[in-house]
């Protein structure tokens, strides 16, 4: 089977992101439906939807070892019939009434979505290190895209009066149909692994550097999380603005982070990896500070726009630095997006209790000081150094950390006599040895 271009590859991957997003905003377009057919508070509704993460956090640490086993596309089609089977499901059983029947659907949903976000993660990784330049942002971007088509989508359904198992399957069907089209395309195979490296799946939770990206990916993921939850109900409880106006600022801020993920490779590619994540982190928390400080109209609409376009950034650049070894990066990205989504599970209730003591609008400070810890991780998403050409001869070794001081190599050998010799550089080996061969037989030595 002959590798797909990088051009078709990234199509691809492209397409399975905003398919990914399509999906998602079917679901959850028609929550209000889904509570009303099964008669719940907010409370129970709060609880039934804790099964998506509970199948998220299940299926994202799976999902190392099956893409490493079976490869990332047939991780992402094992991903898609599960959301199916979840949205189907969710809506035959949201419709005969059974809560427990509703559950299950959406525990299915969330641990299909989970695996297939990995899967989704860990080819665009691959599609970038094709392409030479960063591109995962505008993946990113995509299932922006995907979510508002599917949410437009959804209202139409909603306002008329489509059933909503009718709108799960029809739709869920149809995204699902495409992503398995899709994932033909990807450029990535399975890996015939060693045993050391089907212990890495374990060993990769113990890596202080991608312990360290998941650490910072969470940080950036609650920014976003936040505003997806709290930001419009932010707006109306400390501001008096009207629901309209709380919904408007939500959009606004999406709109910016959207924008900020279409050029962030232009960043990325021009100023790093680690020098615009720590703008970034400064970014989302003056965003924060502004919107809860300023208290005029103009300034908050301003600092709206710096907290979606700082928060926008954080999760593909973390899914890419954890993917930056080929060979161990469906681990690693599994172990990241597992930490990073914890912070979709941890954060409502965070920032609600947070809420009820201090105001839902000063619970957003949470996210300014979370970007602290964010910002000195930074560091951790550096591309790690890389040659452009191969090293050969007293090059090679001194590009080996191993002979610097000891054992063979220019630093530990004589390059005349053999004899034993610490800190002689190879030039000025190299500078002796053109010294010696210039002199005239016979002529003093200098």
């Amino acid at each position: 089977m002959t590798s797909p271009s990088a051009t078709t590859a990234r199509n691809a991957v492209a397409a399975a992101f905003a398919l990914n997003g399509l999906c998602f905003a079917t679901l959850v377009s028609r929550v209000p439906d889904l509570r009303e057919s099964l008669d719940l508070t907010n409370g129970g509704l709060g609880l039934l939807l804790l099964s998506v993460a509970v199948g998220s956090m299940a299926g994202m640490p799976a999902s190392g070892f099956l893409i490493e086993r079976w490869g990332a596309g047939a991780v992402v089609r094992l991903g898609a019939r599960m959301v199916l089977l979840g949205l189907v499901l969710a809506g035959v059983f949201a419709t005969a009434g059974s809560e427990l029947g509703a559950a299950v659907g959406l525990l299915c949903y969330g641990f299909g979505t989970g695996t297939w976000d990995v899967g989704m993660n860990v080819e665009g990784a691959a599609v970038e290190q094709m392409l030479g330049r960063s591109i995962m942002p505008r993946f990113h971007a995509g299932w922006s895209f995907g979510t508002f088509t599917g949410a437009g989508i959804g209202a139409v359904a909603a306002a008329l009066d489509v059933p909503l198992s009718a709108h799960y399957v029809v739709l869920g069907a149809a995204a699902v149909a495409a992503a398995h089209v899709a994932s033909r395309g990807f450029p990535s195979t399975p890996l015939e692994a060693s045993q050391d490296e089907t212990q890495s799946g374990a060993s990769a939770w113990l890596e202080p550097r991608t312990l360290a990206i998941g650490l910072m990916v969470l940080s950036f993921t609650l920014a976003e999380g936040a505003a997806n939850d709290w930001l419009a109900l932010s707006l109306v409880d400390g501001y008096d603005a009207r629901h309209w106006v709380g919904v408007l600022g939500f959009a606004l801020f999406v709109a910016a982070m959207t924008s900020g993920r279409l050029g962030g490779p232009i960043v990325l590619d021009r100023f790093g990896r680690s020098s615009t994540m720590l703008v970034s982190a400064f970014a989302a928390s003056a965003g924060v500070l502004i919107v809860v400080y300023s208290g005029v109209a103009a300034l908050v609409v301003f600092g709206i726009v710096l907290w979606g376009l700082g928060a926008a950034l954080g999760f593909p650049v973390g899914m890419s630095a954890a993917a930056d070894d080929p060979q161990r990066a469906a681990h690693r990205v599994a172990v990241v997006s597992t930490i990073g989504y914890g912070a979709f599970l941890a954060g409502p209730p965070l920032l609600g209790f947070v809420g009820d003591h201090v105001g839902t609008l000063d619970s957003l400070l949470v996210i300014a000081v979370a970007m602290l810890p964010a910002a000195v991780l930074v560091t951790a998403v550096r591309r790690p150094p890389t040659r452009s050409t191969p090293l050969v001869g007293w090059r090679q070794a001194w590009a080996q950390p191993s002979s610097w001081g000891r054992g063979t190599g220019w630093l530990a050998t004589n390059v005349r006599s053999g004899r034993p010799r610490t800190g002689c550089r190879p030039a000025d080996a190299t500078r002796r040895r053109r010294r010696h061969s210039s002199r005239r037989p016979g002529s003093p030595r200098s």
